[in-house]
């Protein structure tokens, strides 16, 4: 008994080093990334490497928040996010409704489909195309309708739905409640954890996206967040730029500032979020 209590502690005690290692590796860059950004080009250049700057200074963010460039990529990214996740979890939690009622016609047809799109998709070219034919390049819509409903979160929503006991249903129906006062009164109220996870999935994507704007959008001022930080590193860049197309000159710390005000949004949206986000998953996942 004594050796197996031995073995816990020690165990234990190997899962907390493991833990706080982890945790050590995935802050300091970002610590290191926010010390940068306060320092000047200066120190950067002579020290090298460091933790605390010298010389604190706000010029790496003040450069940023006067450079239209970056306030017309930040505006847009808001947009695209705010836009975007909205019809994104009204869109898939209608969907995952839908498709967990057994008196929907062709039900299994639908699921079936869902699944489908899940394995295979369209493919880019097919899927450019079809937004040219809808006239929605150029356009933030491009970017909204394309990717409106992922199939991976329509599948687990739809099985949290069929996981709620049918007696809340007949109550409802009992009481005179439509399909909408249902879905919208008391379905949607129970479902705060999975629709929380699921908005802070889509938050995240719509904040990071950059290959569909690449895409789809050709006018420069368009143009999210992410595409604005590669546009910093490549004008920056001896090996891929042309000099003679440089317009702006980026100091380590207006770089190492950007990357703070990217990260900045969902760091503080995070916490709001986080209290349902354990729940969220496990519901939605052992729930078949």
């Amino acid at each position: 008994m004594r050796h197996e209590k031995g073995l816990d502690r020690l165990f234990t005690i190997l899962v907390y080093s493991m833990l706080l290692l982890a945790s050590a590796l995935a802050i300091f860059p970002l610590f290191y990334v926010l010390s940068v950004s306060f320092s000047t080009e200066f120190e950067y250049l002579t020290r090298g490497f460091f933790v605390i700057p010298k010389q604190f200074t706000l010029d790496g963010y003040m450069y940023l928040l006067a450079h239209p460039g970056f306030t017309s990529a930040f505006r847009n990214a808001v947009i695209i996010s705010a836009v975007g996740t909205l019809l994104n979890i009204v869109l898939t939690s209608l969907m995952a409704y839908g498709l967990s009622k057994r008196w929907l016609k062709f039900r299994d047809s639908l699921n079936f489909m869902v699944f489908f799109t899940l394995l295979f998709s369209g493919g880019m070219i097919p899927t450019y195309l079809v937004v040219r034919s809808l006239h929605l390049l150029d356009s933030f819509w491009a970017i909204w309708l394309s990717t409106a409903i992922a199939p991976f979160n329509v599948i687990v929503m739809r099985s949290f739905f069929q996981s709620m006991p049918s007696e809340i249903d007949e109550s409802a129906r009992i009481d005179g409640s439509g399909e909408w006062r249902l879905f919208l009164s008391i379905i949607v109220p129970l479902s705060k954890p999975v629709i929380a996870t699921f908005t802070l999935f889509y938050l995240v994507t719509n904040w990071n996206t950059y290959f569909s704007a690449i895409l789809y959008l050709n006018d420069a001022d368009l143009m999210p967040l992410q595409v604005f930080l590669r546009q910093m590193l490549v004008e920056d860049d001896p090996t891929i730029s042309n000099a003679s197309n440089v317009m702006y000159k980026y100091t380590p710390a207006a770089k190492m500032a950007a990357i703070i005000l990217t990260a900045l949004p969902l760091l503080v949206i995070f916490p709001f979020l986080q209290k349902h986000f354990n729940k969220g998953v496990m519901l939605g996942s052992v729930k078949g």
